[in-house]
């Protein structure tokens, strides 16, 4: 596939502020977000787009304990679905409507998409990322009757918490194989996909959703390696990658080699939670097809494509 990148893009960038987080405002959001997906598309490039839903999730399971005491809760293979469906479908229709505006003749679809993980993944054995507000320990131990594995956070509540397993197979990646090479552009892998597993005793192979998240950034390369795609570019909230971070020394950088950023990781420069999974995945991406991966925020895209900013990682 020539000129074709898989571009990631934040959950928080759908997002304008916390404080401005509903409907409206989240579609003013996702309309900025497809501007500078379609400057892409009319430079020439065939695009998949994958999204992060975090906050999406958060504000999903706030609703359910809001309203446990009258209807019935999700489990989280749903919620990751219904967060795939609903910000796929906004990111469809305003990148279309935006096409349109420019006289771009482009089909757009959102692919509810699987991921495969490994149900001996270590890390379903010490789930810890938490997701969902405080409990009281009535409320936490309904949830855990449900399926839901729940901890005590340092005195504060309780909190569940999910395994955040390895991406293995992009289930649907066939059909976005196919979908991209008849010129469509497609979203897919939101929220990291939804994480299933395969039952191996039966013939058939069934998957099974199970309780966990994955991350956004893995899966996304995942499937960029898979498609051999020409670039692979995260879209985040800094226009740059820097070492020594939010200090008087902090340098922003405009190139890593791998070799480099293999040093910077091992000298603690990325935060675990933040920057860290995003440079593990554009490494993996880069050294497992020789293509060259972007970082830069959504609104210096074109800028960095044009090689005036952002962090380009070879």
């Amino acid at each position: 596939m020539s000129r074709t990148a898989l571009v990631a893009v934040g959950g928080n960038s759908l997002v304008i502020s916390n404080d401005r987080a509903d409907v409206p405002n989240q579609w003013e959001a996702v309309r900025l977000t497809v501007n500078h997906l379609a400057d892409m598309i009319e430079r020439g490039w065939e695009l998949i787009v994958t999204h992060g839903n975090g906050p999406q999730v958060g504000n999903n399971l706030r609703r359910m304990e809001l309203s446990a005491h009258e209807l019935y809760t999700l489990p989280l293979d749903l919620i990751v679905a219904h967060t795939q469906g609903s910000i796929g479908y906004m990111l469809q229709q305003a990148l279309a409507n935006e096409l349109r505006r420019r006289g771009l003749r482009k089909n757009v679809v959102t692919v509810v998409t699987q991921v495969l993980v490994d149900a001996d993944d270590p890390a379903f054995a010490h789930p810890s990322k938490p997701i969902g507000s405080f409990l009281t320990e009535e409320k936490a131990r309904m949830f855990e009757q449900e399926g839901w594995q729940v901890v005590e956070d340092a005195g504060r509540g309780w909190r569940r918490v999910v395994a955040s397993p390895q991406p293995l197979r992009i289930m649907e990646e066939p059909a976005i194989r196919d979908l991209i090479n008849a010129g469509h552009v497609v979203i897919a892998v939101g929220g990291g996909g939804i994480p299933v597993i395969q039952n191996m005793a039966g013939e058939l192979r069934e998957l099974k959703g199970v309780y966990a998240v994955i991350d956004k950034d893995r899966a996304s390369s995942l499937l960029a390696t898979r498609l051999n795609v020409d670039l692979f570019l995260i879209s985040t909230g800094v226009e740059q990658v820097a070492v020594h971070f939010n200090t008087p020394q902090q340098q922003n950088l405009a190139r890593m080699t791998v070799r480099q950023a293999q040093t910077f990781m091992a000298e603690g420069h990325f935060a675990k939670g933040s920057m860290l999974p995003k440079i593990e995945s554009v490494l993996a991406f880069v050294q497992q097809t020789g293509h060259r991966a972007l970082i830069t925020n959504p609104e210096n895209i074109r800028r960095a494509l044009d090689g005036q900013t952002g962090t380009w990682v070879e």
